[in-house]
């Protein structure tokens, strides 16, 4: 079985998906993934702690530079 197949059955897996929406998997390496219904497009893996440090950068940047139109 290759890397990619074995993080799709981790991603796969509903015991990873807390409260079904937000994805925890600390085997799970990678930062991103697809949200359950890939349409919707990604998320992030909360038990990869960049996640959180984007998650900070990105609330930091969106209350300290706010976009209101001119």
């Amino acid at each position: 079985m290759d890397n990619r197949q074995h993080d799709d059955e981790m991603w796969r897996d509903p015991n990873n998906w807390k409260f079904g929406v937000i994805y925890f998997n600390p085997n799970d390496k990678r930062t991103f993934v697809l949200k359950r219904n890939p349409i919707f497009g990604i998320t992030l893996n909360f038990a990869n702690p960049k996640s959180y440090l984007f998650l900070v950068i990105f609330v930091f940047l969106a209350v300290h530079f706010p976009v209101y139109p001119k």
